[in-house]
């Protein structure tokens, strides 16, 4: 019987000091008030969450749908944070376990806030793409990574001072950091730089068929931070420097409102003034009888006779088509070089070609 005291006395006395002098019985509890926290959250997340998210899928408001997606994430962890503070509260600590315990609490509602707002600018940034006016929405894009990403350094920033570790030192060892690595990477900030004076002037968006003379020609992709991926006409993706497109004469042909045609037609020098005259006034009157070709204000038509060549006399035909697009530009041209050839023929005359005369002097 001793024995079984001896026992009962040491079982007791370690149930009571338990681990580094917390009860066991207030840590059993703790960690059932824990795990209550938890099956509270997947209650929650089950009838709540998932209720809400059937009800705004059902609204035609894309915010609301935006919202809930992003805030679901924060939303199941806040149970956890809630759950930890009260199991954690109702434990007797020592003064260091205590204040490990009250830094580990804050780091967790530190990290819900700052993860809340985080997954706000994503919603937000819906309505700040309003003033679409002001900025293109590539920028847009940037500044909302940007905004991002600066609330996890003070996220992170916040959670250092928490533990006492001083952020002002690694602040300045971050900024000798950086200018040695702008030394030597000087023209990655010359791209970054040329990035953003693209999206703030917009000379493109994604999705414009641009030409840069000896670059690149084709159709944007994706504007990034160094460079810019262009689609080129065979299909093949080209990965082209920011800088060549600050730096060179960006054509946009996405933005142009009409296409041009400029062409020298040639006949042949045994063309008659009445020949020349009939060919050019049909080919001004099937191009002003034509809806192929625009008749709006900034744009002409011009069928003239041009100029003597060294083989030919050349008409000149300049023009607009009504349509911008390039398949439709093509068709137009074709309809357009069928007509002039059946105008010249039926007026008996001939395109000329290229010719050089050769005398050749007898010696007698």
């Amino acid at each position: 019987m001793e024995i079984l005291e001896k026992f009962a006395s040491l079982f007791i006395e370690v149930w009571k000091n338990g681990i580094s002098g917390v009860n066991i019985s207030e840590i059993i509890i703790a960690i059932l008030i824990f795990f209550l926290f938890l099956l509270l959250r997947g209650i929650f997340t089950k009838f709540v969450v998932r209720r809400l998210e059937k009800y705004v899928a059902r609204t035609t408001n894309n915010f609301d749908n935006s919202l809930v997606s992003a805030l679901i994430g924060p939303t199941k962890f806040f149970p956890i944070v809630i759950g930890f503070f009260v199991a954690t509260s109702y434990v007797t600590l020592g003064d260091g376990t205590q204040d490990f315990i009250d830094n580990a609490n804050r780091t967790l509602i530190t990290i819900i806030i700052f993860w809340t707002i985080h997954q706000l600018i994503g919603p937000l940034s819906a309505i700040i793409k309003s003033v679409g006016d002001l900025l293109s929405r590539d920028l847009l894009n940037w500044i909302i990574k940007a905004i991002k990403i600066l609330i996890l350094i003070l996220g992170a920033a916040a959670v250092l001072e928490l533990w006492g570790i001083k952020i002002g030192p690694i602040i300045a060892g971050l900024g000798l950091f950086g200018v040695a690595v702008a030394l030597g990477a000087q023209d990655l900030f010359k791209n970054l730089i040329s990035g953003i004076l693209v999206l703030v002037e917009r000379r493109f968006r994604v999705g414009d068929w641009i030409y840069v003379e000896g670059v690149i020609e084709g159709s944007v992709e994706n504007i990034g931070f160094r460079s810019t991926v262009v689609r080129r006409f065979d299909k093949s993706l080209a990965t082209i420097p920011n800088f060549q497109f600050a730096e060179k004469a960006v054509i946009n042909n996405s933005q142009i409102t009409h296409r041009k045609i400029d062409w020298l037609i040639g006949l042949e020098y045994k063309t008659s003034v009445e020949q020349l005259t009939k060919i050019r006034d049909e080919i001004e009157k099937h191009i002003n009888g034509s809806k192929d070709f625009s008749k709006d204000k900034g744009t002409f038509i011009s069928i003239k006779v041009d100029q003597f060549s060294a083989s030919s006399i050349d008409i000149r035909v300049l023009c607009f088509t009504s349509t911008k697009y390039f398949l439709e530009w093509l068709e137009i041209k074709d309809r357009l070089v069928l007509e002039i050839k059946r105008i010249v023929e039926k007026n008996g005359s001939s395109f000329a070609f290229p010719s050089q005369s050769i005398y050749v002097e007898k010696n007698l």
